[in-house]
């Protein structure tokens, strides 16, 4: 592997070479003789800076899932009913949407690595009122802190990955973690069903709490938010670095303004509102009111969506950085399958076989759930690094807003196509995949008129 890379006759980190050569501190073959040590060393590092915040992101998706395993517990400890737990799921996602902007101006203004220290410890904080709690009262503030905290990670990341790596490496990086995310979203189903038997249901989020706080400190203690705090040389070309510091609002301005930015964020307020409508939620009623299977069964099928986001994640990178060497035809393709999955649910929703509600479950993962891999890097292009958290803030506000009008809205076609004996009919879910296609198909105009990022002219 080439720890240096040439470009012209200056490095991938050109800007420290001229710094030091041209001060004459030491002739240029010492120069290349020290920087390839550095090099050397933040190669290495990064790599334990990128293993934490995963393993971080590993426990957003955990704490966003785990009621579901524990919700039936709770209700039957409390004597609560299924709205309020509902209500209780629903406490994560709200403040983690509302929290986006704000993770956007505190990365870009407190730094990435103490605001995801902080929000951590808080995150830790919630967990354990949960585990305390006598009254759903104070779950419910416990859980709000929890998605409070948890939610100022994913921007943060974006935003320390943007120094740590150079952008050729971004789209492969964001992969990963996206696929450790999916790892988490496992480990809340099984897993935790075991753990909650083994200990019971408040013992298991006072394990929760530890760990997130042990992840908090460990965060704190070892990353840093650029090489540059160990005196190190950065891997972002000289083309994407600049000493000139852009402030908040001059940020949001910038972004809200650029035509660019727009075709991308409609695509993510679809695609990520069909993913969430159909994966997240209706997905599983589906399979067991239409094709009368029992929760296990159903569950089976519904696991294949968090294995295809996770071999999505990588696949789709490598595609973007190796094969197309571009972003938007990775965009456009996986778009136009979901498109094809989207009318096959609308025109046969009663008559897919078994094997295929695997395939179509996992292709939903791929082509749905971990093309936003593609989607973020798309958008961090766009921009200058010094506002990668700002902008990454601004369009992660689009899934959420795609989930929170399109969840809804299904419902409401679901219910009023009518029911029977306390299931939708085969008509009323048609009703509802008339909405994901009609959503899919915005999506697919949407990522025509996004722009090519990726130049490979400028990565050397």
């Amino acid at each position: 592997m080439r720890l240096l890379k040439s470009v012209g006759r200056q490095t991938i980190f050109p800007d420290y070479h001229l710094k030091v050569y041209n001060k004459g501190y030491m002739d240029k073959g010492n120069v290349l003789g020290l920087e390839n040590e550095l090099m050397v060393k933040v190669y290495r590092y990064r790599w334990l800076v990128f293993s934490l915040l995963a393993l971080g992101y590993l426990f957003v998706f955990f704490h966003r899932l785990c009621p579901a395993v524990l919700a039936v517990d709770i209700m039957n400890e409390l004597g609560t009913s299924g709205p309020v737990i509902g209500l209780l799921a629903a406490s994560y996602f709200y403040p983690y949407a509302l929290m986006q902007l704000p993770a956007g101006l505190l990365s870009d203004s407190w730094g990435p690595r103490k605001t995801v220290t902080v929000f951590f410890v808080l995150a830790s904080i919630g967990s354990l009122i949960m585990a305390v709690s006598s009254t759903i009262f104070w779950i419910i503030v416990g859980r709000t802190l929890v998605g409070i905290g948890v939610a100022m990670l994913f921007v943060p990341t974006m935003k320390i990955l943007a120094e740590w790596f150079h952008h050729t490496e971004f789209a492969y990086m964001t992969g990963i973690l996206f696929a450790v995310g999916g790892i988490g979203s496992l480990i809340a189903a099984s897993p935790l069903v075991w753990l909650t038997a083994q200990i019971g249901w408040r013992n298991s989020f006072l394990v929760i709490s530890g760990i997130t706080f042990v992840i908090a400190i460990l965060i704190g203690i070892f990353v840093r938010n650029r090489p540059s705090e160990f005196g190190w040389p950065t891997p972002v070309a000289a083309s994407h670095v600049s000493d000139v510091s852009i402030g908040l609002m001059e940020g949001i301005k910038i972004v809200l303004s650029n035509k660019k930015y727009w075709p991308l964020f409609i695509w993510f307020f679809c695609d990520y509102g069909v993913f969430v409508s159909f994966g997240g939620l209706w997905g599983g009623p589906y399979l067991i009111q239409v094709y009368q299977m029992s929760k296990a069964e159903a569950g089976k099928i519904l696991s294949m969506i968090a294995i295809g986001m996770g071999v999505g994640s990588l696949t789709l990178s490598y595609l973007s950085d190796n094969i197309f060497k571009k972003r938007k035809p990775v965009l456009i393709l996986s778009t136009a399958i979901m498109l094809v999955i989207t009318g096959v649910l609308f025109i046969y929703p009663a008559q897919i076989a078994v094997i295929w509600l695997y395939i179509i479950y996992f292709s939903v993962g791929i082509f749905s759930g971990a093309t936003v891999v593609i989607g973020f890097t798309m958008n961090k292009e766009l921009f200058p690094i010094q506002m990668a958290g700002t902008a990454t803030g601004l369009i992660n506000l689009a899934p959420f807003m795609g989930g929170a009008v399109l969840q809804p809205l299904l419902g409401f076609m679901l219910e009023s196509s009518g029911s029977s004996q306390e299931a939708y009919s085969v008509t009323a879910y048609q009703s509802a995949f008339l909405i994901l296609l009609i959503a899919t198909i915005m999506a697919f105009f949407a990522s025509l008129f996004t722009k090519e990022t990726l130049k490979f002219s400028e990565s050397g």
